[in-house]
């Protein structure tokens, strides 16, 4: 199991279309509206790095999302 952390952004006045995808997607486990840099945080946990990826590249693909920054998350 991978867990990634992934900021979106996206244009403004797209935040609830974008959000309302969000929601459908099936490996995302939160999703947090921020204020500042990034728009939202969404926590993702995948089978693997492919389906990580995959998973993120899906966020991309909706429209108005305009950037994402993903990192990995390990346990201590």
């Amino acid at each position: 199991m991978v867990v990634g952390a992934t900021l979106i952004n996206v244009a403004p006045g797209k935040e609830r279309p974008v959000y309302q995808v969000l929601k459908t997607i099936r490996n995302i486990r939160e999703i947090l509206h921020l204020f500042g840099e990034y728009d939202f945080l969404t926590i993702i946990e995948a089978e693997g790095l492919k389906a990580l990826n995959d998973i993120v590249d899906q966020i991309r693909n909706i429209p108005g999302v305009t950037s994402t920054k993903t990192m990995l998350a390990a346990e201590l």
